[in-house]
């Protein structure tokens, strides 16, 4: 009975040392699994909630993450020896135990009843140490088995840490990808926040200055002002958003007059700014056109005044000696008095032309000459008749002496 009690404390033994290694490599096992869900959910959401910096760049995420994965690897590989060592402490422990049941029970044969039961008890020891050795078979067989499920379970071990670094590996490379669509959503935030205010500032701007502009703007009605100090023309156009010859116009005023303290002045109503502006422009464009034509005509005569010159000269070259019967001059005017004649003899002298007058019985002639020739004077005639400088159309060879 006793041997029976001791047989059955050792196999309790083997068991609870069984169940006690495999509850420790399971509790190994469940620190290596990642969080829960919601655990990391909660996690995430505290971070979120806490203003943390964001990260500056991709590299350093990097960094992060590698720096996160070598301390992993440290921690389980610091697991995996805790766990090998208990495995050899408790294959040490299970030995011990088998050895000191093995003894006990030979022991007990030893010390067993009377000689008369010894047969019975010897093959009742022989039947309960073939239990024993049946239980838990052989010393080899039982380091095999204890072998094969150290072997199995450190597999599973190393499977489920393979799966543990993967999912944390996804995990870490989802919560990356996360930062960065915050980072750059916070960037988008910000950049279109920007934006908003830009515009928003711009349409303020815009609307002060169509205030600025409608304050500004010529009244609806003409108006009198009184000039006050450092008051001109230039300064009140600008004041009431007019040209300041329109301003000018409307009170018959050079536009660089100057204006007296005191003085009252018309401001045109915004029709009259308008119609004096389009009297303006319709008079610029005359005097453009003007100017044009006078430019025009300037430059006709002064063709026409270099080719009779040219042709004078040629002319006087080309004289002969059989031309020169008598001197030849240019009639130019027919004066009434001597007064007349010597005011119209003055005005071709200035022109750069010989003038001589002469009474006749019709009145004072004023002749421009002599030239020798009646081809240099014809010559002579046509420069005169183109000269703006006298003004004249009527001039006429006539025979001098």
């Amino acid at each position: 009975m006793n041997f029976s009690r001791q047989a059955l404390l050792g196999i309790g033994m083997i068991i609870g040392g069984s169940v006690m290694l495999y509850a420790m490599v399971q509790q190994i096992g469940d620190s290596d699994q990642p969080e829960p869900m919601s655990a990391m959910v909660d996690k995430l959401s505290s971070e979120q909630e806490s203003p943390q910096p964001l990260t500056t760049d991709i590299e350093t995420e990097k960094r992060i993450l590698a720096q996160k994965q070598k301390e992993r690897a440290a921690r389980v590989a610091e697991q995996e020896k805790r766990a090998k060592e208990f495995l050899t402490e408790q294959e040490v422990a299970e030995a011990e135990a088998l050895a000191k049941a093995r003894a006990e029970s030979q022991q007990y044969v030893d010390n067993s009843a009377p000689a008369t039961d010894e047969t019975t008890n010897t093959e009742a020891t022989k039947d309960v140490t073939k239990d024993l050795t049946v239980q838990p078979r052989t010393e080899s067989q039982s380091a095999t088995d204890t072998t094969k499920s150290s072997e199995a379970e450190k597999q599973k071990a190393a499977q489920e840490q393979q799966e543990a670094q993967r999912q944390a590996a996804i995990k870490e490379q989802a919560a990356a990808k996360k930062l960065a669509e915050s980072k750059k959503q916070a960037e988008a935030e910000k950049l279109a926040e920007a934006k908003k205010q830009a515009e928003a500032q711009a349409a303020a701007e815009r609307k002060r200055e169509a205030a600025e502009a409608a304050k500004n703007e010529p009244p609806k009605s003409p108006s009198e002002y009184q000039i006050k100090k450092g008051d001109g023309l230039i300064k009140l156009a600008r004041q009431y958003n007019m040209p300041v010859e329109v301003l000018a116009q409307a009170n018959n005023l050079s536009p660089s007059a100057a204006l007296q303290l005191g003085q009252s002045i018309t401001i045109p109503s915004s029709k009259q700014v308008q119609r004096l502006e389009r009297e303006a422009a319709a008079a610029e464009q005359a005097r453009e056109k003007k100017r044009q034509q006078e430019e025009a005509l300037a430059k006709k005569s002064a063709d026409a005044k270099r080719e009779a010159q040219q042709k004078l000269s040629e002319a006087r070259k080309e004289v002969k000696e059989t031309d020169a019967k008598g001197s030849f001059g240019v009639q130019v005017a027919l004066a009434n008095d001597q007064a007349k004649a010597d005011e119209l003899a003055k005005k071709f002298r200035a022109a750069g032309y010989q003038v001589k007058t002469s009474a006749t019985s019709r009145g004072v002639r004023v002749v421009v000459g002599p030239e020798r020739g009646k081809v240099a004077a014809l010559a002579l005639k046509d420069k005169i008749n183109s000269d703006p400088k006298v003004n004249t159309t009527s001039a006429w060879v006539l025979y001098w002496r």
